[in-house]
């Protein structure tokens, strides 16, 4: 039988925060082509929503765990409990973050300012560093690849008022992934930047909020429209999978063209 070009049939990912938003719908792609999942988030009320979601969607296998990415002694425990449960580790998507929460830097308490980069900057560099490293020791073994992604956003190349936390940490983990991508492509591991645009997730309030800024942002795209989740499924599979085995170093946006106009 042929293989598709986005198989993922034997390829094992981690999505942190991956219970909902963005990084489920990335997961869901994964899912949908075959591979094997390992989710990250701290509820587990939404940890067994997302499993369900997954093995629905055709994942080979999901194991949720409660790893609070905030802390690297999580971090380390739990990628050493993955390795048992899955054997192996072929992606990486650090998605873990949160809302800014402000309108003004001068509303932003430090403690708050610390404590977001604690999640989104410092969390995600613990994540992909230790991730990279098994997927070293496996090229070591004689068994090169890997894929190390960041979620990042518009603010990579935007000012945001108010949202200079939530910036910082998304600039900070950008440049992680091109150092990244600079010292292991040695080893046939490639990394990357997902930047997305206006996305509808449950961070923006309830349905009717959600369905109101819809209506009211998305005629700002070229696209006519705000994203979803859903809107991830394919760069996922495509990320994960040997169809982007020379892509490295990037910033993909998914923003429905809103860059542009």
């Amino acid at each position: 039988m042929s293989k598709s070009l986005f198989d993922l049939n034997g390829k094992v990912a981690l999505v942190t925060g991956g219970n909902g938003g963005i990084g489920l719908g990335f997961a869901r792609g994964i899912a949908k082509q075959g591979g094997s999942i390992a989710i990250w988030a701290r509820n587990a009320e939404k940890n067994a929503a997302a499993k369900a979601d997954l093995e629905a969607a055709g994942a080979a296998k999901v194991i949720t765990y409660q790893v609070d990415v905030s802390s690297e002694e999580q971090i380390i425990a739990g990628y050493q409990q993955l390795m048992t449960d899955f054997g192996r580790l072929d992606c990486v998507f650090a998605n873990s973050g949160g809302a800014p929460g402000y309108n003004s830097v001068f509303d932003m308490p430090t403690e708050a300012w610390h404590k977001f980069l604690d999640v989104a900057l410092h969390g995600a560099f613990i994540t992909l560093r230790e991730g990279a490293r098994l997927m070293v020791e496996r090229a070591e073994a004689g068994e090169p690849g890997g894929s190390l992604v960041a979620c990042g956003s518009l603010s990579l190349f935007k000012g945001l008022p108010g949202k200079q936390n939530y910036a910082a940490s998304k600039a900070g983990v950008a440049a992680v992934i091109r150092c990244m991508a600079s010292e292991f492509g040695q080893y046939g591991i490639r990394a990357n930047v997902v930047a997305p645009g206006l996305i509808m997730t449950p961070m923006m309030g309830g349905d009717e909020n959600i369905k109101k800024m819809a209506e009211m942002l998305g005629p700002q795209t070229p696209l006519n429209r705000v994203g979803y989740p859903e809107d991830f499924e394919g760069i996922g599979a495509y990320l994960c999978s040997d169809a982007s085995s020379f892509v490295t170093g990037e910033t993909i946006t998914i923003d429905g063209g809103s860059m542009v106009k």
